[in-house]
């Protein structure tokens, strides 16, 4: 299994399945997924609501792991790749930053640690929830290329709500999803290297 592989290299995991369903069949699935070796954070679907969010939570709660073996679990406000726009054809009125700040409420709610928004809701997500609720923040793409020495701004692929690592990560984030700047560069290490270094820049130096 791709998991048990990934714990053997060292590496902590954050097993991003976004579960969305109905509330017993999520808790059966998280249930399993909390037993996995090495997975740190676990992700549902806030849309799916309260009782689904309460299911999910109980479930991560009635695992027979230790509290501090047992991963955190986290709300997916609204995907980085939507925009107003494309609430509205989905049936969601008001701004993403709104919609996301209400769900993270909801998720906070329901018992979960934290969620999941873009780098454009951190400051209010923190502002409504608190300085101990975790964010984990996608729609990241690094202000330089990595490895080119060329100042160059990364496409933003399918993402609409984006911001640079340490855009990010002054905001509060508390994790950022980094995945195709370093995956899709012609020099992934130097990709990484680079947004370290960003990164780096952006942290409290007391």
């Amino acid at each position: 299994m791709a998991v048990e592989k990934l714990r053997q290299l060292g590496v902590e995991i954050f097993l991003d399945l976004k579960y969305h369903d109905i509330p017993s069949t999520v808790a059966g699935a998280v249930s399993a997924a909390v037993k996995l070796p090495g997975v740190r954070l676990l992700d549902v679907h806030a849309l799916g609501g309260l009782e689904m969010m309460r299911a999910a939570a109980k479930a991560r709660n009635e695992s027979a792991l230790p509290e501090g073996q047992r991963p955190k679990l986290l709300g997916v406000t609204i995907l980085t790749s939507m925009d107003n726009a494309s609430l509205r054809t989905v049936g969601i009125s008001g701004p993403a930053s709104s919609r996301a700040v209400k769900l993270a409420r909801l998720a906070q709610r329901a018992g979960l640690h934290g969620v999941v928004a873009s780098p454009k809701e951190v400051r209010a997500v923190r502002r409504a929830c608190g300085k101990d609720f975790l964010i984990v923040v996608p729609g990241v793409r690094p202000a330089v290329a990595g490895g080119s020495g060329r100042e160059a701004k990364w496409k933003a692929d399918d993402q609409a709500r984006v911001a640079t690592p340490a855009e990010a990560i002054r905001a509060g984030a508390d994790y950022l999803v980094i995945g195709r700047p370093i995956t899709a560069s012609p020099d992934p290490e130097a990709a990484a290297r680079a947004i370290l270094e960003e990164i780096g820049s952006a942290l409290p130096t007391n």
